[in-house]
């Protein structure tokens, strides 16, 4: 009987263990952007101040059949801190999409032309859009790839220039987040 109960009890704390260790998604983007749990972080977050970011996606990778990480960054970044008291009010975020990055804001029937399979990025971009996330993307680098409107998810807006939308939505206090 004693034995039966310490196994119990390892196999209880063993899996407590997982589950803090296992990330998770959520609340504002449930499908994507999963993050870790940090249990009394020294350096706190303020929960009070607004969060105005934009991340500077200029890459894609080699995998055309999964997400592109760095557009699932915007995910993330809405999740930890939503899951640790930041109101999704207080948090303002854009992609600014170039590059060979171009190619993960492509409709399906784009991407499937290109690549035989269908956008791995389409529920990802819509999620984002859903929750406020504006997605740019350079005018410089369409024409340079000749990408038109119409090859584009709908969610996605066209700049003159990645430059220009860095530029502008930083002189309107969004901080620069570049991978």
């Amino acid at each position: 009987m004693k034995q039966r109960i310490c196994i119990l009890i390892f196999v209880l704390l063993t899996f407590q263990g997982i589950a803090q260790d296992t990330p998770i998604a959520g609340p504002i983007i449930n499908s994507y952007g999963k993050v870790f749990n940090v249990d009394t972080p020294d350096f706190k977050t303020d929960v009070t101040s607004m969060m105005k970011v934009v991340f500077d996606v200029g890459r894609t990778f080699e995998n055309n059949e999964s997400t592109n990480p760095l557009i699932e960054t915007a995910a993330r970044f809405l999740n930890l801190h939503a899951q640790n008291g930041v109101k999704a009010e207080h948090m303002n975020v854009a992609l600014v999409i170039h590059g060979s990055a171009s190619q993960d804001i492509l409709t399906d029937a784009a991407y499937q032309k290109k690549f035989g399979v269908d956008n791995p990025n389409t529920a990802l971009i819509k999620s984002l859009s859903n929750a406020g996330v504006q997605v740019i993307l350079c005018g410089q680098t369409a024409a340079y790839r000749n990408i038109s409107k119409s090859d584009v998810l709908p969610e996605v807006q066209f700049a003159l220039s990645a430059m220009t939308a860095l530029i502008q939505l930083q002189n309107n206090n969004y901080r620069l987040i570049n991978f």
